[in-house]
């Protein structure tokens, strides 16, 4: 996973994608990035502000995993 800390980090928001595409069908989730094939789809249009909307429900879904 791509270290990046969406609570402080107010710079350019990196993409989350290590390339591991696989969508697991009991979660909805990528099981690489964590991400919603909503917010895949979204990312290369959505701003920076809705870009570390979705790295905070990344974090909290991998707590909630892990």
């Amino acid at each position: 996973m791509v270290e990046y800390d969406p609570s402080s980090d107010m710079g350019k928001v990196p993409s989350p994608c290590i390339n591991i595409c696989k969508m697991d069908t009991q979660t909805g989730l990528c099981e690489g990035c964590f991400r919603t094939i909503d917010e895949i789809v979204k990312w290369s249009t959505s701003t920076e502000e809705a870009k570390r909307a979705v790295w905070i429900e990344i974090r909290r879904r991998q707590h909630a995993v892990f």
